[in-house]
This record gives C-alpha cells, structure tokens and sequence, in this order.
C-alpha cells in the first residue's frame, strides 16, 4: 500500500510520501515523489497503484517534458499530458497485466504552478485519465492508505493555514497511518512550494529523524485524552452500576 498526501493552502503546497513497497513478504524502499524543475516550471508528481505502471508513465512523461516543456503554460496542461502517458501505458500493457492477475491502477496527485497559472494548483488524476482540481472546499488529497490519517487534517487543516503548520499536520496524519497499517513506514518524501516562487525544494526524512515528534505528539495526545471532560459519562456508568448492583443481589438470593 502507499500513503501520497497533497495540501493546497493559500501560502503554497505541500507533498509527503511513504516509501515502502510491499510484495508479499518483500519489502523494499522505492521514490514515489518525482519533483520537475525548471524556469518558471515547479510541479511535483505522486502515484498510488503498480510500480511497473507509474515507472514507465514518468519515463513517456519526463522525455515529453524535455522537448516540449515550453508547450506547457498552466498546470492543468502538464495532468493532461501525464494521463495521457498514462492511457498509452494502458493500451501497451494493460491486457498483459490483467491477464497475469494484475489491476491496471495507477492514482496520481500532481501540485505544483506554471508560467501562465495564477497561482499554484493541486491535482486528482484518476487512472483513466480524468481528473478533478482541488479547490477550497478541498484542502488536500490522500492516495493510497487514506482511512487513518484523515481526521487530523479535517480538524486541522484551512486554506489559511501556514505552510509549516501544513507540513506539520501532514506529517501526523502520515504518521498515525504508518501506526495502524503495517505497509506504511518510514523513510518519507516532502516537497514544500510557495506561491509564485518557482521554487520548489525536496526532503528525505528518515525514521530517527522524526521519532522524536512522533513521541511527542504520542505523548501529549494521551495527556489530551485524560483532560477531556469525564462528567458526560456519568449517567451511563450510574446505569451500568445499577444495573451490576441488581444483578448481584438477584444472584445472592
């Protein structure tokens, strides 16, 4: 499984990936982050789904890229060109694969802003091609193992929310996923874009150098948990003791 996570706040966009690869009993570590840079060109690209699929659509894509980048003004340009890298991966390989049992499958976010975009852009892009925009309503967008590390971004998350604050819940949203699912761990991808900047830069984080934040935060979610009010519960437990009380003297008789 893989956990891709993309935010869109107003400042700029951040991306984290996991690294795991699961086939069975192997295990091994893999980029699931590609970061394409050039002169007013910052975009970034995050897959769910079959390596083979996405290893060879970022091949077709980054060779389009090179001689054809200045083709490319806005963003939603580049996901069109993507999924179509992706559909000539389908019509290649897709009756092969299936036939040996495999899911053609390949999820795709991709953030990032070109020359002619107003502002930086967050994209879905579905394995067949289609895609949605993530807008305010949306501030970010999981691929993968999604279940786990939704509602700390639900509850923490706004369009107006600082970059570090989005980084920071992004990576306990990843971060209480890789605790509940086993295909989930360490070592993790960033990318950190600001709006309008045209810069966008990468990071590798390996599991000590983030264990401490993640104690912490282990930590004081517990002390939280025992803060929180007991008084809504009383009426319940009242019940529960009576009823416990009633069915002991009714033994004893």
């Amino acid at each position: 499984m893989t956990y891709c996570l993309g935010i869109k706040v107003k400042k700029g966009l951040v991306a984290i990936a996991d690294t795991r690869i699961t086939s069975g009993t192997d295990v091994t570590i893999k980029k699931k982050l590609s970061v394409f840079q050039k002169e007013n060109c910052s975009l970034f690209i995050m897959t769910s789904g079959l390596r083979s699929v996405r290893d060879k659509a970022i091949v077709y894509f980054d060779e389009l890229l090179e001689k054809e980048s200045d083709s490319y003004d806005k963003l939603y340009k580049v996901v069109n060109a993507f999924g179509e890298q992706v559909k000539r991966v389908a019509i290649e390989d897709k009756d092969s694969l299936e036939k040996s049992g495999f899911k053609f499958n390949l999820n795709t976010i991709i953030g990032g802003q070109m020359r002619d975009d107003e502002e930086h852009k967050l994209f879905l892009l579905y394995p067949e091609g289609n895609w949605v925009e993530l807008g305010e309503g949306a501030p970010y967008v999981i691929i993968g193992n999604a279940a786990q590390g939704k509602a700390i971004l639900n509850r923490s998350l706004t369009t107006n929310s600082s970059l570090k604050l989005a980084l920071k819940a992004g990576f306990l949203s990843f971060d209480s996923t890789r605790i509940s699912a086993a295909d989930v761990d360490f070592p993790i991808d960033i990318a950190l874009y600001e709006n309008g900047s045209f810069n966008m830069i990468e990071q590798h984080y390996e599991k000590e150098d983030l264990e401490r934040v993640s104690a912490q935060w282990d930590k004081q979610l517990k002390s939280a948990l025992k803060k929180v009010s007991n008084q809504w519960m009383d009426t319940a437990f009242n019940k529960l003791g009576k009823a416990n009380r009633k069915r002991k003297k009714k033994n004893e008789i």
